[in-house]
């Protein structure tokens, strides 16, 4: 382990510190996988904030971090039934009971009030909070769409949408007034809560975070909770050891390198959403509908990898891509293509005490084409049924290089490598010269069949949305598949 960590109660911290209404606290002792939901509701009797799911679903226990990074104050919504109580560290925590002001309601309360837009009540705190972290970040009035995508994560059973959405169009933003909150000052170091044998840690170091998973290879590494949190709420796994990486400096570094984007593990998903929108906009409508504005908020794009689950949505993307990523072991590096980390199901090619350090992803060239299509039951906050991502190098209308990967059809994200063998060398002005590729999809996967789809609907798909994209890239009308894109996405010809 780094020195700093082996003398962690010297040399670092032993205790969580962030602020809860208007006090600093301090916090030592608390079992790993506390989170935070628990810890409002049962050690402080703040029980606005509701158990709804306990999965991250319904947003009925949304809360909002504010956190004060270089000088700027951010406003993030987050699921606190999931979060894990030491991720807290260095923020200060906005509950629905903070918001008023004595008798004077904040202005997202005051206009759910005008515009009726509590029924039942149970939804109503965890749809304030996310109203509120708009109002508090948004610099100009915040459009319809932008007010849904918002509220994608807050289930309301009464179907009382209407007059909340009318509400956040009432409150408006907060227009240059001072915030009351501010965050929490980071006191910096390495964290180490607890004892050898049972521990929250949170290094702020690369080289404090590799030694420390030298000692500890069988401890949990977790960055944004957001599947780790339902092991514990709905798995009741009892994880004794927890890495934190959130306060680790150089993890959510972002750089462009030789006309790639190389995005750290640690950068949210929230964040990477307007950089991958800029290599696609395909990409950035895969990425709106990635959970909801708490998800991601708190995911993080090494987390979805590193994860390795069969329907995670940034995998296929950007194995079509050709993504390759960075792995750190003690003081070795090494890189490895996107496509070979997945093993098998829930296995990757990483060993224990290992971590994700980033992912490099190729911009697309002149003559590349590319399109994505997520396919779910219905349109917001729902898992893949299928995630299909093709790039397609076109060059006088002839295919040149072929990249199609899928997410949902298999135990892991994998590419469609006979579909490939068959659509090089076809012209799109040819059906018939890449009408072999759909047949040859049957060769490259064994689909599931579960609760989500079945496997023959998961076939049909697939070969569905190959087809739409070489009808899209070819400039004809493409076929109708509202499931698959229940927003349009880009008709051009070419990526912008």
């Amino acid at each position: 382990m780094g020195e700093g960590m082996q003398n962690s109660r010297v040399a670092g911290r032993s205790a969580i510190r962030f602020r809860f209404r208007g006090r600093e606290v301090e916090l030592a002792a608390f079992a790993p996988r506390t989170t935070l939901l628990d810890w409002l509701r049962i050690d402080q009797g703040a029980t606005g904030t509701k158990e709804g799911c306990a999965e991250g679903d319904c947003g009925a226990c949304t809360i909002v971090l504010v956190r004060r990074r270089g000088g700027e104050v951010s406003f993030a919504p987050v699921n606190a039934c999931i979060l894990l109580l030491g991720q807290v560290d260095g923020a200060e925590i906005v509950t629905v009971e903070d918001l008023a002001e004595g008798t004077i309601l904040h202005p997202v309360q005051e206009a759910m009030v005008e515009a009726h837009a509590s029924q039942c009540g149970f939804c109503t705190p965890g749809i304030v909070m996310s109203l509120f972290a708009l109002h508090e970040s948004a610099s100009v009035p915040p459009a319809r769409d932008t007010i849904r995508d918002q509220l994608a994560g807050n289930l309301c059973r009464c179907t009382g949408y209407r007059p909340i959405v009318e509400a956040a169009e009432r409150a408006g933003t907060r227009a240059g007034a001072s915030p009351r909150w501010w965050g929490c000052d980071d006191a910096g170091g390495d964290l180490f809560v607890g004892r050898d044998e049972q521990f929250f840690a949170a290094p702020d170091s690369i080289e404090t975070l590799a030694a420390l998973l030298v000692k500890h290879p069988d401890a949990t590494l977790v960055s944004g909770a957001t599947d780790v949190g339902l092991w514990i709420t709905k798995g009741l796994q009892d994880i004794r050891k927890i890495v934190w990486l959130g306060r680790v400096a150089g993890l959510d570094a972002v750089s462009d390198e030789d006309g790639s984007l190389k995005l750290g593990a640690g950068v949210t998903l929230a964040d990477a959403l307007p950089l991958l929108r800029e290599i696609h906009p395909d990409l950035g409508e895969v990425m709106r509908r990635f959970g909801s504005v708490q998800v991601r908020a708190s995911g993080t794009v090494g987390g979805n990898l590193a994860n390795g689950s069969p329907i995670g949505d940034l995998a296929p993307c950007l194995i079509a891509l050709g993504a390759t990523l960075e792995l750190r072991h003690g003081g070795v590096t090494r890189t490895l293509p996107l496509e070979d980390f997945f093993v098998a199901y829930r296995k990757q090619d990483r060993r224990a005490g290992e971590f994700v350090t980033s992912v490099t992803i190729p911009k697309l060239a002149a003559s590349d084409q590319f399109r994505a299509y997520k396919v779910t039951k219905r349109l917001d906050e729902d898992i893949s049924a299928v995630l299909a991502a093709f790039r397609f190098e076109v060059v006088d209308g002839r295919i040149g290089r072929a990249r199609i990967a899928y997410g949902g059809m298999a135990g892991i994200p994998a590419r469609a490598r006979s579909a490939e063998g068959f659509i090089l060398g076809a012209r799109l002005e040819d059906e018939k010269s890449w009408r072999g590729g759909l047949t040859a999809l049957a060769l490259d996967f064994t689909p599931l069949d579960d609760q989500r789809a079945s496997a023959a609907y998961r076939s049909l798909v697939a070969r569905n949305l190959l087809k739409k994209a070489l009808m899209e890239m070819r400039g004809a009308p493409a076929l109708d598949l509202r499931i698959a894109a229940p927003r349009p996405l880009s008709q051009a010809a070419s990526p912008s």
